[in-house]
């Protein structure tokens, strides 16, 4: 018997190393593709040849080898990917601009970052900046931020307390320590936890490349929990695990204050989550120069060396499927005549709803299998974004280059419990979470692209049910009733700000506006006007989640990428591109991507060295 059990043991090893370290595809992490470092490009007409490229069917490529629906980071990433091992891609963009929730836009000369706000793991040659130089031919250039590079404020003005968040390990807990004495075992074990937790992921990664039926041994077996500290964390939430810890109300909230970066509540969301967003920061936050539509910027041409295309203003209406309901192109709707691209491989970049529940003939969308993946998810929060222009330069205005999460309570649970279940006129009067930052502080660039000028973004959450009624307006003029109620919002999160930023007066302000759950609908195509795609609560980590919604649907020939087959945020999304990746050139890209890092920081520190 016991020979038995060594002998399933050591098979279940084998098979899982097989698909952690098995490879037989093309590798386009092969060899370090970066280049020297180019001269900038700021002025945007030239900028706009490459991000603004406009769909007519002419420019579509011949022998395409697969085409992409969304030109998010998720979609552009695996193109690149494709493109690095001679595969022929069309991407294609709904909006008038490349890039998903990278692109930037300008209003009265004020240029706005819509979705990158900062980025984490960039230290040195970690894989993860190793992985974005190659993705860009190392033109993509990053910025640290301040350290501290958070703040965490909490409480009305009369009560104010603000801390600060330090990058390092060793100054992280130096600092907490400083702000709570005698809390010093919790700080340790919060951050011990975290640490181990996320260390596990790697099994997250096996459970979508492996095969169904390895995966959901796994799984029914219990092994998942034992393999994986992640998965033994996963079903546990942030607030259980913090309360164990401490019972200082404060502490509670800077341990779980990040939940905005995912969008759900401590008592919600899963501390495995949690934990890759600490993680990611640990070792500080950088900012992209010149702003994040340099990200499209640069991969693009990647694409295009390959002999495919990124082209925007193009609405994918439908998927196109053969007799034996395997994808083989899509249809793009232009005006009123759908213009049809064929190619063997289709993949979405557009969200598992918008996949499932737009594209698909109805005959396809009510397949068993289908509706199994889509009765798994639900749609995650939806934001609301401020974007304010200012007259003065960063030290005039007292900017600096970091992020403040702003609560008027410590208790995150009953803060934003309250608001969402509001009435949107209650809920407008005092926005209870409000992050703030100031993207011209963050890049060195700026004063150079617009001098004796600031820009401010400041993020929050809001319902899609509040604006839906207004969905079918126009984008630019959707009547006076919902002008009035987007002001309400601006006017309590203006009031929030010019308390925390006394340099901050209205006279500065030059322009301000804001989006809307409905405007995020229109413009990056988000069903419900959510910020990160599928929810990412406690059951998205449920390791049957993690194995059924993966790369591969149900539909031979139909792929799916980004941040809802993988996590949310642009290193999710990433992640689900290296993901998808892995399947269709049948390799594991995540570990490709990682030897690479580990070959460039040897040679660099054997250079140095010498």
């Amino acid at each position: 018997m016991l020979t038995i059990v060594a002998f399933a043991c050591v098979s279940l090893v084998i098979f899982i190393l097989k698909y952690v370290f098995g490879s037989s595809g093309p590798n386009p992490f092969e060899k370090d593709c970066r280049e020297p470092l180019k001269v900038k490009v700021y002025d945007k007409k030239e900028k706009n040849k490459i991000l603004k490229q406009g769909f007519v069917a002419s420019k579509v490529p011949d022998n395409l080898d697969a085409v992409i629906i969304g030109s998010g980071v998720g979609g552009l990433g695996l193109a690149v990917l494709l493109a690095k091992v001679g595969k022929k891609v069309l991407v294609l963009e709904q909006h008038s601009r490349a890039g998903g929730c990278c692109h930037t836009f300008t209003e009265k000369g004020f240029e706005f970052d819509v979705g990158i706000h900062y980025i984490g793991d960039l230290l040195g040659d970690s894989p993860f900046r190793c992985m974005l130089d190659q993705m860009t031919n190392g033109q993509l250039q990053w910025e640290p931020l301040e350290n501290p590079f958070d703040h965490v404020v909490l409480g009305s003005l009369e009560n104010r307390r603000s801390y600060p968040i330090f990058s390092g390990s060793a100054r992280y807990l130096e600092e907490l320590k400083k702000r709570f004495p005698g809390e010093e075992k919790a700080i340790d074990e919060y951050l011990r936890l975290v640490k181990k937790t996320e260390f596990g992921t790697w099994l997250l990664v096996v459970l979508k490349l492996c095969p169904l039926p390895l995966a959901k041994f796994l799984i029914h077996t219990g092994l998942v929990k034992h393999l994986s500290f992640f998965f033994k964390m996963a079903p546990r939430s942030l607030r259980d695990v913090v309360n164990e810890l401490t019972e200082n109300k404060d502490l509670r909230a800077v341990f779980t204050y990040i939940f905005g970066t995912y969008g759900n509540k401590p008592k919600d969301a899963s501390f495995a989550m949690h934990s890759l967003l600490i993680t990611h920061y640990l070792n500080g936050a950088w900012y992209p120069k010149a702003g994040s539509s340099e990200i499209a910027y640069h991969m693009i041409p990647i694409i295009e060396k390959a002999g495919g295309a990124v082209l925007v203003r193009a609405p994918v209406n439908r998927i196109l499927f053969n007799d034996a309901k395997e994808a083989c192109g899509v249809s793009v709707l232009k005006g009123q005549e759908e213009v049809h691209i064929k190619a063997p491989m289709v993949i979405s970049d557009a969200g598992i709803f918008n996949t499932y529940e737009k594209l698909l003939p109805k005959e396809l969308q009510a397949m068993p299998e289908i509706q199994k993946q889509l009765s798994l998810v639900k749609h995650g929060e939806g934001g609301l974004n401020i974007f304010i222009g200012l007259n003065g330069t960063r030290e005039e205005l007292g900017l600096k280059a970091n992020n403040y999460w702003i609560f008027t309570d410590n208790n995150f649970d009953e803060l934003m419990e309250r608001y969402l279940n509001d009435g949107r006129e209650e809920a407008s009067k005092k926005i209870p979470l409000l992050f703030v930052a100031s993207p011209s502080a963050k890049d060195p660039s700026w004063e150079e692209r617009s001098p004796g000028k600031s820009t401010l973004t400041l993020v929050s959450f809001a319902k899609y049910s509040w604006f839906e009624e207004w969905k079918d307006g126009k984008v630019t003029n959707r009547g006076p009733n919902y002008k009035e109620l987007k002001q309400a919002f601006i006017d309590s999160a203006l009031n929030v700000v010019m308390d925390v930023f006394p340099k901050i007066t209205r006279d500065k302000i030059v322009y301000i506006d804001a989006g809307t759950p409905i405007t995020n609908t229109h413009y990056i195509g988000a069903p419900k006007g959510e910020m990160y795609g599928v929810d990412h609560g406690i059951a998205r980590f449920n390791p049957e989640f993690t194995a059924t919604i993966r790369p591969q649907t149900p539909l031979k020939n139909l792929y799916l990428t980004g941040q809802d087959v993988f996590l949310c945020g642009f290193a999710g999304a990433l992640g689900g591109a290296l993901t998808c990746g892995s399947v269709i050139l049948n390799r594991n890209l995540h570990l490709d991507s990682f030897l690479l890092a580990m070959k460039t920081k040897y040679i660099n520190k054997k250079l140095k060295d010498e």
